[in-house]
C-alpha cells in the first residue's frame, strides 16, 4: 500500500513539474515510448521465462533437479537442522535452491514459500526462526550458475553475448551468498 502511495506522489510531481516547466509534450512523449518498451520487455522477458521454465520442467523429469537437490543436502543439513528433518520441509528447500541456481527466479519464490510456511509450522512460533531468516537471506543472495533474467534483458537490448557475463556473475553472486550466510549465522548469534 505504501508503495502504490509513493509511486503515485512520484508520477504527480512529474506531471506537475513538467507541466509547469512547459515539458508536458516531451512528458506525453517520454510516457509513451516508455510504455512501449515496457510491453516488449514484457513480451521478452515472457519468452525467457518460458524457455527456462521448461527446461525446468525437463531439468524435474530427467532427475537432473532431484539429483542436485540430494547433491546439496549435506550443504543445506548443515544449515537448516530443523527442516533436514522433515522430507517435505527439505525438498522445498532443495528446489528453492536448485531453482536459484539454475536463475529461475520465479520458479523459485514458491517453493521458497512453501519452505517458509513449512519451517513456521516446525519451530510453533509467532517469530521468524534463524532457519527461515536464513533462507530469505539465501534466496535474495543467491547463487545462480545460469542468470537468465538478467541474460534476458540483455539480449534484447542488443547484446552480442549475453552470457558473457557468467563469471562475473558467478563470483559475485558467491560473494554475496557467503557474506549473507555470514551475516545471517553471525546476528542470530548477537539477537539471542
Amino acid at each position: 500500500m505504501a508503495m502504490s502511495r509513493i509511486w503515485a506522489g512520484m508520477i504527480a510531481l512529474s506531471l506537475i513539474f513538467a507541466l509547469m516547466g512547459g515539458r508536458g509534450a516531451e512528458l506525453g512523449k517520454a510516457a509513451a515510448e516508455g510504455t512501449e518498451q515496457a510491453v516488449r520487455l514484457g513480451i521478452t522477458l515472457s519468452g525467457s521465462l518460458c524457455l527456462w521454465s521448461g527446461a525446468a520442467a525437463l531439468f524435474r523429469a530427467g532427475g537432473l533437479q532431484e539429483k542436485l537437490s540430494k547433491s546439496l543436502m549435506p550443504l543445506l543439513g548443515k544449515l537448516y537442522p530443523t527442516a533436514r528433518k522433515d522430507p517435505e520441509t527439505a525438498q522445498a528447500l532443495c528446489g528453492n535452491v536448485t531453482a536459484n541456481l539454475l536463475g529461475l527466479g520465479n520458479a523459485a519464490t514458491p517453493l521458497g514459500i512453501e519452505a517458509v510456511r513449512r519451517m513456521k509450522t516446525l519451530s510453533g512460533s509467532a517469530d521468524a526462526s534463524d532457519e527461515m531468516c536464513l533462507l530469505i537471506v539465501m534466496n535474495t543472495a543467491s547463487v545462480q550458475l545460469i542468470p537468465t533474467t538478467v541474460a534476458a534483458l540483455r539480449g534484447s537490448l542488443g547484446s552480442a553475448a549475453p552470457f558473457s557475463i557468467l563469471p562475473a556473475v558467478w563470483v559475485t553472486s558467491l560473494l554475496s551468498v557467503t557474506a549473507g550466510i555470514l551475516a545471517a549465522k553471525g546476528l542470530s548469534r548477537i539477537w539471542r
